[in-house]
Formats: C-alpha cells, sequence, structure tokens
C-alpha cells in the first residue's frame, strides 16, 4: 500500500513528508489543523514549530523513528499532540515519512483540572485545620483557666469541625454522581412528591430567616424516570440556597410544570423553577455558578457553612437524568433556577 493509499485512511491527523521534505498526501484530520494548503510546502514553513520540525529533520536524516509534541490552537482554544514521526521507504530506498499527531487535549485539560481541585480541597481544609490548631494551642495556654474564653473557643472549633463535615460529604457526594453520571437511573419517580418532600424539610431553615417558600403544581403525580435521593438532593440543594443567599423576611417560589414540548429537551419534559426575591448575581458570575469551588461572595458563603460544591453536584445530577438546568439572575432583581427533566 503506497502512502498516497495509506494516509486517507488513518483517522488521527497525518502527512507525509517526501524525501526532499515537501508534504505529500495529508488527509482530512491534518487539513482540519494545517488546511489544504499546506500540500506541497516544505515541511519547515507547513508546520512551523521548531520542536515539530526538529523531530523531522531527524527522522529523515538518521532514518529513526523520532516522537514530540506540537503545541497548536484550534477553534479558540489551546491544543496539545503528541507527534510521531515514522521514516519510511523499501528495498533501501527512502521514502520519506509519516507525520501522526495525537490529540492530547483531554488529558493535559483533566491533569489540570485535578491539580487544581486538589489544591482547592487542600485550601477549604487548611483554614478550618489552621483555626482548630490555633484554639487548641491557646486552650492549652493563655485560655486554660478562662471559662468563658474556652466556651467561645469550643463553639468554633464545632463550627468548624462541622464545615469540614460538610465538605467532605460533599466530595464524597460528588464522587459518586461522578460515578454513574453516564448511566441515566433505569427506575420511575413521582418528581411532585420528591420535591414536595425537600420543601418541607426545609421549613425549619426557612421559618429561622422568616422566609415564605410557596410551592405549587405539585398536587397530581409528575411521573420521570430518575434516581429518588439525587433528585431530592438537587431540590434540597437550590431550595436551601434560595433560602440562604435570598432575603431574609422574604418570598421563595417553587413551583412543578408540565410541558408538552420542552425546546430544551426536544420533546415532553418537567419544568422544576426555584426563584428567590433575593438581590440577585451579577451576570458575569453566571457561566461560572457550577464550578467547583467557585462562590460570588467567598466569605459570605463560608459565613453560611456552604462549600462552593453544591450547584456542581446539581449539574452532574441534572446532566445523569439527560435534563438541563438554566439559571436566571440580574443584580438587585433576584434569582430563579430551574430544571428540566425529560419524561422519557
Amino acid at each position: 500500500m503506497t502512502p498516497d493509499e495509506l494516509v486517507p485512511a488513518i483517522p488521527m491527523p497525518c502527512a507525509h513528508v517526501l524525501p526532499d521534505g515537501r508534504v505529500g498526501t495529508i488527509n482530512p484530520a491534518m487539513a482540519a489543523l494545517f488546511g489544504e494548503a499546506i500540500r506541497g510546502r516544505h515541511y519547515i514553513t507547513a508546520f512551523r514549530q521548531p520542536a515539530l520540525i526538529d523531530r523531522i529533520e531527524a527522522a529523515l536524516a538518521e532514518g529513526t523513528r523520532q516522537e514530540g509534541r506540537y503545541s497548536g490552537r484550534q477553534a479558540g482554544q489551546d491544543t496539545t499532540h503528541v507527534a510521531t514521526i515514522s521514516p519510511i521507504g523499501s528495498n533501501g530506498r527512502p521514502g520519506g515519512c509519516l507525520v501522526f499527531l495525537e490529540d492530547m487535549t483531554h488529558l493535559e485539560e483533566a491533569g489540570e483540572r485535578r491539580s487544581e481541585f486538589v489544591a482547592n480541597v487542600s485550601h477549604e481544609l487548611r483554614t478550618p485545620l489552621t483555626a482548630i490548631s490555633g484554639f487548641i494551642e491557646t486552650l492549652r495556654g493563655p485560655a486554660r483557666d478562662d471559662p468563658e474564653a474556652r466556651a467561645r473557643f469550643l463553639d468554633i472549633m464545632e463550627r468548624e469541625t462541622r464545615r469540614m463535615n460538610r465538605l467532605v460529604d460533599d466530595l464524597l457526594s460528588l464522587a459518586r454522581v461522578e460515578d454513574v453520571e453516564r448511566m441515566r437511573p433505569p427506575e420511575e419517580v413521582d418528581v411532585a412528591e420528591l420535591l414536595s418532600g425537600a420543601v418541607r424539610g426545609l421549613h425549619p431553615q426557612a421559618e429561622r430567616r422568616s422566609v415564605t417558600l410557596a410551592l405549587s403544581g405539585c398536587d397530581l403525580p409528575a411521573r420521570a424516570p430518575g434516581d429518588p435521593d439525587q433528585l431530592t438532593q438537587v431540590f434540597t440543594n437550590l431550595v436551601e440556597n434560595a433560602i440562604k443567599y435570598g432575603r431574609e423576611g422574604g418570598r421563595v417560589d417553587i413551583s412543578l410544570e408540565r410541558l408538552d414540548d420542552a425546546q430544551l429537551l426536544k420533546g415532553p419534559g418537567l419544568k422544576i423553577t426555584v426563584a428567590d426575591d433575593g438581590e440577585g448575581i451579577d451576570e458575569r458570575h453566571l457561566g461560572r455558578l457550577t464550578e467547583r469551588f467557585y462562590r460570588v461572595d467567598s466569605h459570605r458563603s463560608r459565613g453560611m457553612g456552604g462549600t462552593g460544591l453544591g450547584l456542581a453536584i446539581v449539574k452532574h445530577i441534572v446532566n445523569r437524568h439527560r435534563g438541563r438546568l438554566r439559571i436566571e439572575s440580574k443584580a438587585g432583581q433576584g434569582s430563579t433556577f430551574s430544571v428540566f427533566l425529560p419524561l422519557d
């Protein structure tokens, strides 16, 4: 099989560099990266990256397989490819080399996300641990015989310990959700009953902030494929956030609506809406609210016991149910969180 026959059949970006250094046959994947215009040009002007050019030069000169990296940009994003350059020929006659590019961008991004995640978790745990360590040292020293200070410090230590427990619980919950995200729940549940139960469980918390919870649309059953525990977690998280970050003495409207043709779902579905009348969220934050550990107001969120993982968990659960999450808010006009769940 000649390079002209072989190269187009290779799924990854591939080009045949002729013995004289010109680019011969390229496949569609390589054309998508560099354009059709590189065909017939010298590899130096075609690829224009010293690291890759050096490897091609070595492969042609030494007749040995070479490996390197190619960093580019595609669709507005940085990309990373591993380049493999394999000399070819027959009967002792050089035939140039084949240049293969394997896209490793997703692995690079995954590594960066893991590093960022570990750094964030370390930071979140370090703050309460530092506080607890400092209070223990104080209780053993200056506050040893001060009952009032001891009681105050123990209260703070208990609060910080609860915060760490919440963080660990959310991390475990996030891990469990990610493990099953590709598997859609097989059972059918009554979403109206789950939503009503979640709201009932949050009435005491709402009363402490004098917040009115208004629930509508749950008089009749609304059955859909779903995981009851995970959906309850979604509804609890959204309503609890509305209570915490909405207006004290305000109102939270929770509604369930049946849609014959939900545009976001391309078919029939359920729409669950949680709306508060609080101070709202600036539009520049909306696109990042479901990122892990992203907080609009870090100090306020931590003070209210937030871990920065709640909406990330909600997003993964909704994705598992093949649903959609939409967030609408403007500063000073409250926030509305909508979950769309398909009926089939």
